[in-house]
């Protein structure tokens, strides 16, 4: 009688803890707009915190692909064709990359959604844009989309800006 109220017990604590999802260190967000052109632009994505740390040769360091958050692959949609930085787009949901530089940014669209931010594959590439890095108005700990009706998409992390136009 013992064993089976401490087996019952036991298998309460085991559903109760697998119901239960462990905290993640970078909490997720979604930043939606529409643009003044009627784009609907959305980006999911979770937000990294700088902790000290140097961005560029600590965390995501210069020159190497960086999934441009934490946990699983950030993600980027639209509603319709667009341009991003001139370049052709088609409507879609795409993961969104980027090689980061001390004066300039790569921005990778990636056609797989859907994935971890450490399976990247260069071969699913559908656009790359380079772009210039600014300096952020203040420093921001936490990784912070942005997307303004005209349709520039930005980012603030520690005190590096990076944007890009969509239209």
């Amino acid at each position: 009688m013992m064993f089976a109220m401490l087996l019952v017990g036991s298998l309460n604590v085991i559903n109760a803890s697998a119901q239960t999802a462990a905290p993640r260190p970078s909490p997720a967000d979604t930043v939606k707009a529409t643009t003044k052109n009627g784009v609907a632009v959305e980006v999911a994505y979770s937000q990294p915190a700088v902790k000290g740390r140097t961005i560029g040769t600590d965390i995501a360091p210069y020159g190497k692909v960086w999934r441009t958050g934490a946990n699983e692959a950030t993600t980027i949609s639209f509603n319709k064709n667009v341009t991003l930085e001139g370049k052709a787009l088609l409507a879609g949901k795409y993961s969104l990359y980027t090689i980061p530089g001390e004066k300039e940014w790569v921005i990778i669209i990636n056609k797989i959604a859907m994935q971890s931010g450490t399976e990247y594959k260069e071969a699913s590439d559908v656009l790359r844009v380079t772009v210039k890095t600014g300096k952020s108005d203040a420093f921001t700990e936490r990784l912070k989309f942005m997307i303004d009706a005209s349709g520039k998409v930005s980012f603030v992390w520690g005190d590096k800006k990076v944007s890009f136009v969509v239209k």
